[in-house]
């Protein structure tokens, strides 16, 4: 009776997965985001930028048992070290330790980056979300404010929008924030009007749906995937402006560990000192590297037209 019973069940999860078969929605719902998995995984370049985006946060995170120092402790007795046993990445111009620094940076730098993803994100697609489904005046106004941040290049806009607040962390997640969510609307916008006079939006229509639910329920989560991938490609360019915020005094603010702050502040040993202001420097190319990398993998799944 066992073996008859054992028979019956899939051979492994991976087979559960990729039956042509599923017994429930929920089954092929997984079995759906198993594939595009499986053919993320084929991509070496993505999955290298995974891994290198994930090590980034997991040592970010883990500052606090990972940083061999206090990165605000200053010591001029030890100032600008070369690395060694004892300061691995070398000291500052203050004699702090540099790899302290840079991994609490990261918490500062990557941190902005999540804050302006998580406020971006939900902004844009609801605003095209609803331009693009309500279409007449409501698309016109929207679209139009939208066209007046675009046409301010975002470091200008965001600097302008520190300047009026006063300088810090939330000033610049605030700033980066109100200059990020245009391409975002933009992009939800055409996806909406794709879907908007199918057949299946029609027939929601006609069991007495209302807009909102509509557009909550069936066309904000088909345009997530595009979304998806333009918010990882974007990631590089918000951590290049957080980074240059911090270069330009308008970011986290002394003594805060920031990687474009630690640039700032160090250019001047770029010379006899080159290691003070190039391994932050490093350190941005990486995460901006990675999340290319990330997004390029992202966008080849889940793009229907790439594949």
């Amino acid at each position: 009776m066992s073996e008859i019973f054992d028979n019956t069940r899939p051979e492994s999860w991976h087979d559960w997965l990729l039956t042509d078969t599923p017994a429930s929605r929920a089954q092929a719902a997984w079995g759906r985001r198993y594939r595009l998995w499986m053919a993320f995984t084929q991509n070496p370049l993505a999955m290298g930028g995974l891994i290198v985006a994930v090590l980034l946060v997991a040592l970010s995170l883990l500052a606090p048992v990972l940083a061999p120092y206090d990165p605000s402790i200053q010591s001029l007795a030890s100032r600008l070290q070369a690395p060694s046993a004892a300061h691995w990445l070398g000291t500052d111009e203050l004699g702090r330790d540099v790899l302290s620094r840079l991994l609490y940076g990261g918490r500062v730098t990557l941190g902005m980056v999540v804050a302006v993803v998580v406020l971006v994100a939900p902004i844009g697609l609801a605003i095209g979300c609803l331009a693009g489904y309500l279409g007449g005046v409501v698309d016109r106004i929207l679209m139009r404010v939208t066209d007046v941040f675009l046409a301010f290049p975002r470091l200008i806009l965001a600097l302008a929008f520190v300047a009026a607040i006063k300088p810090g962390v939330t000033s610049a997640v605030l700033a980066i924030a109100l200059t990020s969510w245009p391409p975002y609307a933009r992009l939800a916008r055409a996806e909406t009007m794709t879907f908007r006079n199918t057949d299946f939006i029609a027939a929601t229509r006609l069991t007495g749906a209302s807009a909102a639910r509509i557009v909550a329920r069936h066309i904000a989560p088909l345009c997530l995937p595009s979304l998806v991938v333009r918010v990882t490609l974007d990631m590089s360019s918000i951590v290049l402006t957080a980074a240059s915020l911090g270069f330009l005094g308008m970011g986290a603010q002394p003594p805060s560990p920031e990687w474009g702050a630690m640039i700032a502040t160090a250019r001047r040993f770029i010379l006899e000192q080159w290691w003070v202001p190039t391994i932050p420097g490093v350190a941005i190319f990486v995460a901006s590297l990675a999340f290319n990398l990330l997004g390029d993998g992202l966008r080849d799944v889940l793009d229907p037209k790439q594949r």
